[in-house]
């Protein structure tokens, strides 16, 4: 992790409230941008109470509540050393389209060889396979991801310990979205893999006598699941692997990589919206019923309106991937080492950014007040 370092900001330190959740965004290889991310909160000192992930997130999540403080970092570079271990970090072109190709290049070495310690391709084609069997499902065997999990990832840790975990996952028979939560069940590789098992290129997982897909197939940030569970006031950080914004595309690669991009963000971003906006709605309910004679305050209507719009505060902190020029549609299975390097180590400088405008986080926490910051802007 030598050969690129973030040029670091001076950090300020963040008054914690109750409760610190991380919510990581799912984007395959670009998940090496929030191990970047959870590095530098640790070096922060950010304490962290729960994290909650979809797919590649759910990779990250787990590694973070499996292991010990000491040994996060130590673990999440273990991952991502394996996962790019077949593509080295080959030279810094200066040209963005000679990047590109070799961006390209290594995307399709992944789709023909597989990622190490991840998923490799079946001997024989899905179109072969017999019918109903999980070979017939995928173009890829994911097993490989089990057996590393199982050697990063303590479980009984990730179960007992102090870090709530929760992974998202659809029930490809109901096509219901389902967090496997350990404020709610033990979990295991399984659940981790389930969350990640998108579709055609992974299997389902078998969890309960059910197949389960990949949870970014219906929304691919768990903030939702964050808020409706609060216990108290919150801090969110929320890592996103998928600009919202982004230019025009002036090529056929640069529209695939726009189309998913609005694909995945879109979905982030309405989830988001939309919960702040029903927030400023009860708070304004909160006020009004505050003015209300004790006559009234007292009526079982208004006291039913008034435990409706009862909530704890909360204060979310975007912290967004904003990729390079020679970033096409494939960024989120290219598994370079260089990269993953260049990715953790944005993750890195996003969360110097954050921690510039410390003040800002700070007093939307001190004062109590629901809001939104993304220090990108």
């Amino acid at each position: 992790m030598a050969d690129i370092e973030p040029t670091r900001a001076r950090r300020r330190a963040l008054p914690l409230p109750a409760q610190v959740a991380l919510v990581l965004q799912g984007g395959g290889a670009l998940g090496s941008f929030q191990a970047g991310v959870i590095e530098a909160l640790a070096d922060a000192a950010v304490r962290i109470d729960w994290v909650a992930g979809i797919s590649i997130g759910a990779v990250n999540a787990a590694i973070v509540a499996g292991n010990p403080p000491e040994r996060r970092v130590e673990r999440l570079r273990a991952f991502w050393e394996q996962m790019t271990m077949a593509l080295p970090s080959f030279p810094i072109f200066p040209d963005d389209r000679v990047r590109e190709f070799v961006h390209e290049w290594s995307a399709g070495f992944v789709a023909m060889a597989g990622v190490p310690g991840f998923f490799g391709p079946r001997f024989v084609p899905p179109f072969m396979a017999v019918p109903g069997s999980l070979d017939a499902t995928s173009f890829y065997d994911s097993q490989p991801l089990a057996d590393t999990l199982n050697q990063l990832i303590d479980w009984d840790l990730l179960n007992d310990g102090p870090i709530r975990l929760s992974v998202g996952a659809v029930d490809v028979e109901s096509g219901n979205f389902h967090y496997f939560d350990t404020a709610d069940e033990r979990l295991d590789a399984r659940h981790v893999m389930a969350s990640g098992a998108l579709p055609p290129g992974l299997p389902p997982i078998e969890i309960g006598g059910r197949w389960w897909w990949d949870g970014g197939l219906v929304s691919n940030t768990p903030l939702t699941h964050v808020l409706d569970h609060q216990q108290g006031e919150t801090l969110v950080f929320q890592v996103d692997l998928f600009a919202a914004a982004a230019e025009r595309p002036r090529t056929i690669m640069d529209v695939l990589a726009r189309e998913k991009e609005i694909r995945f963000s879109s979905r982030t971003r309405q989830v988001t919206d939309q919960l702040l906006r029903l927030r400023k709605e009860r708070e304004l309910t909160r006020r009004v019923l505050a003015k209300l004679p004790d006559a009234l305050a007292n009526d079982r209507d208004v006291k039913a309106l008034a435990a409706l719009a009862a909530e704890k505060p909360v204060s979310l902190v975007h912290i967004i991937y904003r990729a390079n020029a020679w970033e096409g549609g494939s960024r989120d299975y290219e598994f370079s080492t260089r990269t993953m390097l260049e990715h953790w180590s944005a993750g890195q400088t996003a969360v110097d950014r954050t921690m510039e405008n410390a003040e800002l986080v700070a007093e939307n926490l001190l004062t109590g007040r629901t809001a939104a910051f993304d220090p990108g802007r």
